[in-house]
């Protein structure tokens, strides 16, 4: 799948997804918002004593550098934490090699670079998903990117197909058809936002006459006019060892893993004399200096007011850069951030977001305001011009100074724990500012930031005079459906399915894969429980001086009341807005002086905690965590203000294809009075009282139903003692309440629905009916079935045939969600309006087939080899594997599911999967929902 991701505090290092950057996550198991943040600059890093309390001399400390005589840059860095290990490649071109008539040149070979190659006529999606790789590709501003993570036994074989791929790809017509076809249906998706179209226009006003002011992922009309030459020479030009970079860390040896590069990539040519390149094509970008004194304003179908603004800055190399991100955290980190006192806590705004993109000719600071409701913006972008001219005039303190370069310093630790982030920063690093070790050297210009450096910037670059504001106005839109009945357009379309894919022909072309020599050491998790029933897992990891922190509640939405629907959110997210001791503002100040999060977030059976910060800030985690759960007051003014952006996020929400096909989806499958058929409404929030909020936390919120699980560099009796003094005096009388969700039958016959939504240019599909719990015997058969149905969206049968040979999708995926009660199976697509159809009927053709005809002993195998490697894999990952310890413990399953969770999916056998295809898939029983443009009758969202 492919998408953006949008305003990341993440320093310079890692351009990776900014909000117009494209990336495309082809692999995934579900569809991502982004795994990699940008170079938004909005990672934030910390003060000096702290640097030098828990990092390293440098980040790059242990990183080697070669060059091939072909030109390769070669980037290594042995992480031996875990058996995995990572391999990327960065090519030097985005687009920023492109101008009007070619734009979105870079993002469309990226897409046709898992087409396949001379030596390998498959998709290589296939041959990752075989591999048990999480990969995906991205293009940005200044480069495109590969990158894969996988066991440790399995480098060679991602290098061997990196190489195959940079001199062998294959780029035919009908490939290049199918391929322009999918990517029309992502910037469709694309232009569903009006936050898009409101950016892509100042962008270009901002960039007149540069690459950077054109939409990353390209227009329709370029996109429609691409031929097969144009884009092989693109590929011929760029797609050279000397304009690439490969980046490899994790666990390896790296002299004998620089021998095996020499061998794959040290054969390929490298550009011949005379043939453009990355660099050739560059036209150096002056700071735009474009005067706008009247704002662009946009009128369109929408929902919410939007206020831009974007001031020019400097490239990256450019030594204000470091002193530009301090004054971005000072001005929209957290409660006490100045833009957002000004504009939130005033009630002019439900939301203020900003970040500071560094890119290699230029750079830019953008504000991106959502008016509160019935606000006038022109009033917003007054405060907001004020905000800033005020520190302009009277400064900053020393104090927001260090807590700005705490917050920085702590995100980068953090953010660097998994392997493919560590790569990440290095390739960025590289391909952006031409040295790997440009993280070290920001660190270090972070650390001397003054007061002063922080007003200076201000007065430099946010003027008034260099500025371009953009309004979004919405138009007046009404959001209808259908009714509950069958659309034959929908179900009669004829299409016969092409030949499942066989597994033989991927293992034909898969690269041999080293034998595992070592036996991987399986460390549990320690458990215990306190007297008042708090449950505590604990893992320490010494790897890196980071803790990371996962909790449980069991106080999510199944909870609400029918007439107050978001009770249980209003309280989850006003924990941290005060207790008996502290109130909101200090609760924010105590955890941004230590670069620390601690987030709540209700879902269907519970609250999730997530918390982390460095190893020696944990006490304060758990503190606050417990003051919070234990203490929290709730007060009026700040309940108040989360009701209106509430109010206001709910309306942004049902502008989006996404959320409405959502919403009637789970409504049509769920009948009334049932626990999940009720969302939020503009009545129920308004329903909701204080005391409703105090009254429902002090019945669900309970130590006897509360787990955590820490991982991370801690000693275990001191972390004991810590959460029992902390928690070991929190009491609740009484049984806890306990919910028994009703059974719910199969619809008898197909049920569609088909929300309009006005002015959307994609379409947004929900299939399914009601699924299974974690309990069922068929789980494990269920997660191989589902691997093969819809687990990724290249290698699945879906995605193999409605995405790559028929071009109908954007993405498509399929699930089983599952729980403590029966889920939901559930299949998710995007498409161009007048594609709709069609995919609906070749993926209902898809499941009959697999129902009637069931799958094969072949894509069994392949698909558990992928479903282990994937899950071992993510175990790297410590966030992933403090939520696989906590939701193992929160299912009642033994700590040893741990590890043993691969033997029983290697268990699975051939005649499950089938029985299970035969009982789980009801392609004539099935709701299906359709979100978009294209409206046929009227339903309206409850």
């Amino acid at each position: 799948m492919y998408g953006f991701s949008r305003f990341y505090k993440y320093p310079l290092p890692l351009l990776i997804l900014s909000l117009w950057l494209v990336a495309v996550f082809l692999l995934s198991e579900q569809p991502a918002n982004s795994q990699h943040p940008a170079i938004s600059n909005k990672e934030k890093y910390q003060s000096t004593f702290l640097v030098k309390r828990i990092m390293p001399s440098t980040l790059t400390e242990n990183v080697r550098k070669i060059v091939l005589e072909n030109g390769l840059t070669v980037l290594t860095k042995e992480v031996h934490t875990a058996p995995v290990v990572t391999v990327q490649v960065w090519y030097k071109v985005g687009s920023r090699n492109e101008e009007p008539g070619v734009n979105g040149i870079a993002h469309q070979l990226e897409h046709l670079m898992f087409k396949g190659t001379k030596n390998r006529p498959i998709q290589f999606g296939r041959l990752f998903s075989a591999l048990g790789s999480d990969s995906n590709a991205f293009t940005s501003y200044d480069q495109t990117a590969y990158y894969g993570t996988v066991e440790r036994n399995k480098l060679k074989a991602l290098l061997v197909l990196e190489a195959d791929r940079m001199q062998n790809s294959q780029i035919e017509p009908e490939q290049l058809a199918s391929e322009k076809r999918v990517v029309i249906s992502e910037l469709q998706g694309y232009e569903n936002s009006p936050e898009y179209r409101l950016n892509r226009a100042v962008m270009q006003a901002v960039f007149p006459n540069h690459a950077y002011g054109l939409p990353v992922g390209g227009t329709k009309a370029d996109v429609e006019k691409f031929e097969v030459e144009q884009v092989e020479k693109y590929y011929r030009n760029f797609y050279t060892p000397d304009n690439a970079v490969l980046v490899i860390v994790g666990d390896f040896q790296t002299a004998n893993t620089l021998e095996t590069i020499k061998e794959v990539f040290g054969k390929l040519p490298k550009r011949q004399e005379g043939e453009p390149g990355g660099e050739e094509l560059i036209t150096k970008c002056p700071i735009p200096n474009s005067k706008f004194s009247i704002p662009i304003v946009l009128r369109e179908p929408g929902a919410g007011r939007l206020l831009q603004v974007v001031y020019p800055l400097p490239d990256a190399n450019q030594p204000d850069v470091p002193m530009l991100d301090v004054m971005d955290y000072i001005f929209t980190e957290g409660r006490n951030s100045r833009l957002y006192q000004a504009l939130v806590e005033s009630g002019l705004a439900s939301e203020v977001t900003a970040s500071v993109t560094s890119l290699r000719e230029s750079g830019w600071y953008e504000v991106l305001v959502t008016a509160g409701s019935k606000q006038d913006l022109k009033k917003i972008d007054s405060v907001l011009s004020s905000a800033i001219a005020n520190v302009a005039e009277k400064g900053v303190t020393t104090e927001e100074i260090e807590r700005a370069k705490t917050q920085l310093t702590a995100d980068v630790i953090l953010s660097n724990r998994d392997i493919t982030s560590q790569a990440m920063r290095l390739g960025n690093d590289e391909t952006t500012v031409g040295d790997y070790r440009y993280t070290d050297r920001y660190l270090a210009a972070v650390r001397l930031v003054k007061p002063t450096d922080v007003v200076a910037v201000i007065n430099k670059y946010l003027t008034k005079e260099s500025r371009i504001v953009g309004f979004f106005e919405p138009t007046q839109k009404q959001v209808t459906g259908v009714s509950h009945k069958p659309d034959s357009a929908q179900t009669t379309e004829n299409f016969s399915p092409g030949v499942p894919v066989l597994p033989c022909e991927v293992a034909k072309y898969l690269p041999p894969v080293d034998l595992v020599t070592d036996a991987i050491a399986q460390v549990l998790p320690q458990k215990f429980k306190l007297t008042n029933g708090l449950r505590i897992l604990l893992l320490p990891d010494r790897s890196t001086p980071t803790v990371t922190l996962s909790g449980y509640i069991q106080a999510g939405t199944e909870f609400d009341p029918e007439n107050q629907a978001g009770l249980a959110a209003f309280v989850s997210e006003n924990l941290l807005n005060g207790t008996t001791s502290k109130n909101v503002l200090i609760i924010a100040k105590v955890l941004a002086e230590r670069g620390a999060s601690l987030n709540f977030e209700v879902h269907r059976e519970g609250v999730h905690i997530e918390g982390d910060s460095l190893a020696g800030d944990l006490p304060i985690i758990l503190e606050i965590l417990a003051d919070v759960v234990k203490n929290s007051t709730f007060p009026a003014k700040e309940l108040e203000l989360h009701r209106q952006q509430t109010l206001t996020d709910l309306q942004l929400e049902l502008d989006e294809p996404s959320e409405v096909a959502r919403r009637i989806f789970v409504q049509s499958i769920y009948p009334k009075k049932h626990p999940l058929h009720t969302f939020p409404t503009e009545e129920s929030l308004q329903q909701i009282q204080r005391q409703d909020v105090i009254d429902f936390k002090a019945k669900h919120y309970r130590p006897d139903t509360t787990v955590l699980a820490l991982v991370g560099d801690f000693d275990l009796d001191k972390v004991r003692s810590l959460i029992q003094n902390e928690f070991g005096n929190w009491q609740v009388s009484g049984q806890a309440p306990t919910l028994k969700y009703p059974p719910v039958s199969m619809p008898e016959k197909i049920v569609s629905v088909n929300p309009v939504l006005p002015g959307k240019a994609q379409a947004v599909t929900y299939m399914g009916y009601t699924g299974i719990n974690r309990y069922d015997p068929r789980f494990h058969a269920a997660l191989v079935l589902n691997q093969i149905l819809g687990g990724d969206t290249l290698s699945s049968r879906l995605g193999a045939e409605v995405r790559d040979r028929q071009g109908l999708s954007y993405g498509i995926y399929s699930y089983f969600h599952t729980g403590k009660n029966a889920g939901t199976f559930l299949i998710e697509m995007q498409t161009s309006p007048e594609d709709s159809s069609k995919a609906i009927a070749s993926t209902r053709q898809i499941l009959q087939q697999i129902h009637q005809q069931g799958v094969t002993a072949l894509e069994v195998e392949t698909a558990k080899r992928t479903l282990i490697s994937n899950y071992n894999v993510s175990l790297a990952n410590p966030e992933e594997l403090t939520d696989r310890i906590l939701m193992n413990e929160v299912y009642g399953l033994d700590k040893v599911e741990l590890h043993s969770f691969t033997d029983k999916l290697q268990k699975v056998t051939f005649e499950q999967v089938n029985q299970a295809a035969r009982e789980l898939l009801h392609p004539d029983k099935i709701v299906v929902v359709t979100a978009g443009p294209s409206v046929l009758a009227e339903k309206s969202i409850r």
